[in-house]
């Protein structure tokens, strides 16, 4: 997928986007509203892992979020196994600077058309934090309905936390 929206390009990852991925992606308030595979500090290690992740990855399923020829932020999203085989989680970030401009909300409409289109998943969903009420907006913007309120569902920063469910059937 590679594909040029109104604020932002869609492509595979590259290597040549180390840089960017890194500087953008090392901020604790990006790292508060995502699982904790995505570590903090990001270094380049973690980078260089990711990338090498991504790149391996097949069929392409997670992508960069590119602003002004440099990746800013990441969109994809992860099959589930088994009987659920025909449903996807989504996931995305964004670097904070890009924050409200309605680029996640572009980039995540553009990959749930892929993942239903090209895939054939004929379920989308996306959990965030319940204090993560931009993001829920996000999901809310790209087609996803509220479904559910996980209470004390997981753990981040040591603290117990709700997640909300959204979710989008094909």
């Amino acid at each position: 997928m590679n594909v040029q929206l109104r604020t932002c390009e869609i492509r595979p990852w590259h290597a040549d986007d180390l840089e960017s991925l890194v500087r953008h992606a090392n901020n604790r308030k990006i790292w508060l509203n995502v699982r904790d595979r995505f570590p903090h500090p990001y270094l380049t290690k973690h980078g260089r892992a990711f990338l090498k992740y991504a790149r391996d990855e097949g069929p392409e399923r997670a992508f960069a979020i590119v602003v002004d020829a440099a990746a800013v932020g990441g969109v994809g999203f992860v099959a589930q196994p088994d009987v659920e085989r025909v449903t996807a989680e989504v996931g995305y970030w964004l670097g904070e600077e890009y924050w409200g401009r309605g680029i996640a909300t572009e980039a995540l409409t553009a990959i749930t058309r892929y993942a239903i289109h090209d895939h054939r998943f004929t379920r989308l969903f996306g959990k965030v934090f319940a204090h993560n009420l931009a993001s829920a907006r996000v999901l809310e913007k790209a087609g996803f309905t509220f479904e559910a309120r996980l209470r004390r569902s997981a753990i981040k920063d040591g603290e117990m936390v709700d997640q909300l469910l959204y979710g989008l059937t094909a």
